[in-house]
């Protein structure tokens, strides 16, 4: 089934996984079960919180710039896991997996939806469960995700052809250009189009909601009509970048209860079938909250578009641009090679993703305030929201403490930039690593 789409230009206010929707926020995970409600005691909160935890050391991840998946989990994860119902998540029996399933579903207007173990998996059952009759082949980007990055597993497990699109406007897919590819007809020498498989965000960028209402609009014209599959790994990006609200985005693993029926033999089938899933998706449930409705996900993607600036103000180029929360910075177009990025990077304690030269993700645990010691080596600036540089610059002048910051900046920059007889790289790294960030 498709997914409703809101036709407004208002920004929907989604709502909160709260006790209302069958689980709590971060004031406490609640299920439902044996009519009694689970909670944290405060003796073991406040003896969780006083401990030296693996679980309260998310500052860990401040200088870890290889993808949002590093991120650590917190202790409220740990407290909401200690509460969580423990039923079998593969016989549909965990009342905060339910819960869970039933408020994404509610989100993007569908009947149902359905917990998998990771976004491969995700990708692997929503797709199986679409396909019928062979030959059938799966339309994607060029650069889609789960074709580039999964091992193949779609074409390997399910015996489908994946076919590349290309976008001509080098951003990302239109009808013109789905339409231009797609393999439609009953000819006998071709292989019909039967999956459009889009992807929001793709490297950080976003598919905008009019180019997405377009193709789901053609698809399911078509007879028979093609099924819209939507690879959401960071559709929250995209959301907390204002493009749209969860309700207006096309499928993810979410779907009608007949979809949803197969998936779970899909499922099944690759192994994903897993017991006590409350511990895995009462996690979740705390990120919903902590990191999405808090604002940290948007203060993440304002660091990045930060460091963007900085990058071109000093003369660096960008790949593509920054929307939401990665950074690709275009080494070669710039100057600096390779093999002159990740010394300069190893240097500082900075992890980035070898197989992808340029590319900086941004997450909520990214310069956090308690990590301030790991900042030290070159001194003190301040990354500022866009927020915080408005107001510094409101009435056509700048305050003294933004003066004073850049300064600050400016000096350390300075600093690196002559150590290390590189400028241009050895600036922007130093500059994401040795600043404090405050909101």
């Amino acid at each position: 089934m498709a997914a409703q789409i809101i036709d407004s230009k208002e920004q929907q206010q989604l709502p909160h996984p709260d006790a209302s929707s069958g689980f709590a926020s971060s004031s406490g995970l609640k299920a439902e079960t044996s009519q009694r409600e689970l909670k944290v005691p405060d003796a073991l909160r406040e003896a969780l919180s006083s401990s030296d935890l693996a679980w309260s050391h998310s500052n860990e991840s401040s200088n870890d710039f290889r993808s949002d998946s590093y991120t650590k989990p917190s202790l409220p994860m740990l407290e909401a896991i200690i509460a969580t119902s423990l039923g079998d998540g593969d016989t549909d029996e965990d009342a905060v997996t339910r819960s869970l399933e039933e408020y994404i579903a509610d989100l993007v207007g569908h009947e149902a939806s359905l917990l998998v173990a990771s976004g491969t998996m995700g990708n692997l059952v929503a797709h199986q469960a679409a396909l019928k009759t062979p030959p059938y082949s799966i339309l994607a980007d060029a650069r889609g995700h789960f074709h580039t990055f999964e091992c193949g597993s779609a074409s390997y497990l399910t015996g489908v052809l994946v076919r590349q699109a290309f976008p001509s406007n080098a951003h990302h897919l239109t009808l013109e250009d789905v339409k231009r590819q797609a393999t439609l007809g009953e000819s006998i020498y071709e292989v019909p189009t039967r999956i459009i498989s889009l992807e929001n965000t793709l490297n950080g960028t976003i598919m905008p909601l009019s180019d997405v209402r377009a193709i789901s609009q053609w698809v399911h014209a078509q007879n028979p009509p093609i099924h819209l599959h939507l690879d959401g790994a960071r559709v929250w990006e995209a959301v907390a970048a204002g493009a749209f609200t969860l309700r207006e985005i096309g499928d993810i693993v979410t779907g009608s209860s007949a979809y949803i029926k197969r998936a779970r033999w899909s499922r099944k089938l690759l192994g994903g079938g897993m017991r006590a899933t409350g511990l895995i998706t009462a996690s979740a449930i705390v990120a919903i909250e902590d990191v999405f409705f808090s604002g940290k996900m948007k203060a993440a993607q304002e660091k990045a578009k930060y460091a963007s600036e900085l990058w071109e103000q000093l003369g660096g180029k960008l790949a593509v641009p920054t929307e939401t929360n990665i950074v690709w910075l275009d080494l070669e177009a710039s100057g600096p090679t390779y093999e002159d990025f990740y010394p300069v990077a190893k240097d500082f304690d900075l992890k980035f993703r070898d197989l992808q030269p340029g590319r900086l993700v941004f997450h909520y645990q990214i310069s956090d305030s308690h990590g301030d010691a790991a900042w030290a080596p070159l001194g003190q600036g301040r990354f500022k929201t866009a927020e915080a540089r408005e107001a510094a610059n409101a009435g056509g002048g700048r305050s003294a403490q933004m003066n004073e910051d850049e300064v600050k900046v400016s000096e350390a920059l300075k600093a690196v930039a002559t150590l290390k007889k590189t400028s241009l790289h050895a600036v922007v790294l130093s500059s994401l690593y040795t600043v404090t960030v405050t909101d």
